[in-house]
């Protein structure tokens, strides 16, 4: 029995040992867009889409914009059997090809305005959403511009009318359908309403009950307009439950959202706050990078978010291009971290644009909350929290700017901040790019998945071949590797970059492969 044992041991030793298969290559296919434009159409500034954000079932996605609104969409293709993609599979409910949104409402988040203390305008663009909890069919979320954050709360409220009067069927139609078996015969002639033409109007002392009575007294009754016509006819009402405000002095870059439910951060460029949901007068400053004197500042808070699990622990990046991991129990004011990510400096490297390329501007926890990815100006980074010494992968998203930074430098390109996602099942990255291209990265070991798609209806148009991964050594397991360089100034196609046009915000559906990518003011989504 021991030798059995024994043998089935070393199987499963052999089996954990066996290099991983990486997976395939995805073909992305285009599924929607909403806004698109025609040719030749001028966009307005206030319709340029500034946020994105999937809620975490992925049956709902917000977008905000430089006008101050947000509008929702919400999932269609498995609303008529009520379950998730893995749940019909289970049930063999057929599915359609790819997941498909509707428009559902739009509202007001943000409107300009004016601090007369400081003489500063105050944009209404929205800068991030955060979806929170949702609870009795209401959907709740976050939204912030540059000073205020908000708690919205979006219902349903379902439409009632008035359906049961003592009125002749044949004179109601003005009150809708009667319901009820009962309803009075009387041959004398009523308004829609239920008056009676034959007796002057108000009360009067003539006025005497039928023969024999009124054989039954019919309420009006108030019901559910959908009930009687089998249809949801519904009315969404979005509803501000609370404002957040004065507590940054400079412009807020980050909400997010704690795992307890309960709290969320906001992070401007030298202080991060914690609040409560449930309390809008107070905050707590937890993280604060603010020298004593102003002349010694060397770098910024750039992005922040909680660890998706861990509810004692948040990450945040800085201009300079590190990222610091944060844990709230060691003390209240967080100025010391616990772990801190930067990868060395190459020697003989630097160069003017150094500093500025180096600056991260968005951070992402994977869902396990094992890794962070982090995007610069150049580069995707994906870095282990058990790894500090450097990032275990690093991707290229445009290496052929590299020499055009100089002209990026005048025309302020350089400071451009692009958002980057992970796959829900941590396989894949993503990040935008110039002409409104994006490209999405496969990230587990030997995986050579490098592809370049465009914000169209014909996503492969501009497929960009890539170099194949180096083959991964001892000798950079501290550096970690750079894969999908392309040098090129143009597509396959020979169509130039353009640089005017740029791809800043896309999310990765929670649970499977859709993106949604947002081009200027159109919404585009992606399956594969």
């Amino acid at each position: 029995m021991n030798g059995g044992g024994s043998e089935e041991a070393a199987e499963a030793v052999a089996a954990a040992a066996a290099p991983v298969e990486a997976p395939l290559q995805l073909e992305w296919k285009f599924a929607q867009v909403f806004g698109e434009r025609t040719a030749g159409e001028e966009v307005q500034e206030v319709d340029i889409i500034s946020a994105i954000e999937f809620d975490r079932t992925g049956d709902h996605l917000a977008t905000g914009d430089r006008g101050g609104r947000v509008v929702l969409f919400e999932r269609t293709d498995t609303r008529d059997h009520g379950g998730n993609r893995r749940d019909l599979e289970r049930m063999d409910f057929p599915i359609n090809r790819h997941p498909e949104f509707r428009y559902k409402t739009e509202f007001q988040s943000h409107e300009p305005e004016f601090d007369y203390l400081k003489s500063l305008e105050i944009e209404e663009k929205i800068n991030k959403i955060k979806w929170c909890q949702s609870a009795n069919g209401a959907l709740f979320l976050l939204s912030t511009n540059d000073k205020t954050i908000k708690f919205w709360k979006v219902q349903e409220k379902k439409v009632k009318k008035i359906c049961d009067m003592n009125v002749d069927p044949a004179k109601a139609a003005g009150n809708g359908p009667l319901v009820g078996p009962s309803i009075s015969t009387s041959s004398k002639p009523y308004t829609a309403n239920g008056g009676c033409l034959d007796k002057p109007l108000g009360l009067s002392n003539d006025f005497s009950f039928p023969p024999g009575g009124v054989s039954s007294l019919h309420l009006p009754v108030v019901v559910v307009f959908a009930l009687i016509y089998c249809l949801i006819e519904t009315s969404l009402v979005p509803r501000c439950r609370r404002i957040y405000a004065h507590a940054h002095d400079y412009h807020i870059n980050s909400i997010s959202n704690n795992s307890d439910g309960e709290t969320f951060i906001s992070a401007d460029d030298l202080r991060i706050n914690l609040w409560n949901l449930e309390i809008s007068n107070q905050s707590f400053n937890i993280v604060d990078v603010k020298p004593a004197n102003m002349e010694d500042l060397t770098e910024v808070i750039t992005s922040a978010e909680f660890h998706p699990t861990h509810c004692n622990m948040l990450a945040y990046s800085s201009s300079r291009g590190s990222i610091r991991l944060v844990d709230m129990r060691q003390s209240a004011l967080c100025d010391s971290h616990s772990k801190l990510f930067e990868e060395q400096e190459v020697p003989g490297s630097r160069s003017f644009f150094t500093e500025i390329i180096a600056s991260i501007s968005d951070i992402k926890f994977a869902k396990d909350g094992r890794y962070i990815l982090s995007r610069d100006y150049m580069t995707l980074k994906l870095w282990d929290i058990n790894m500090d010494s450097g990032p275990v992968s690093t991707f290229q998203v445009h290496e052929y700017l590299r020499p055009k930074l100089c002209d990026l430098y005048e025309n302020d390109s350089i400071f451009d901040k692009f958002e980057c996602c992970l796959s829900g099942d941590g396989l894949r990255v993503a990040t935008g790019s110039y002409s409104n291209l994006f490209r999405v990265f496969g990230c587990t070991d030997g995986s050579t998945e490098a592809t370049t798609l465009e914000a169209s209806k014909n996503p492969m148009r501009r497929q960009v071949q890539t170099p194949s991964r180096p083959s991964r050594s001892l000798g950079t397991l501290s550096r970690g590797f750079r894969r999908g360089a392309d040098n090129s100034g143009a597509d396959t196609n020979g169509n130039a970059f353009d640089f005017t046009t740029k791809l800043l915000h896309l999310a990765w559906h929670p649970t499977e492969n859709s993106l949604a990518c947002a081009a200027s003011n159109s919404l585009y989504m992606y399956y594969a």
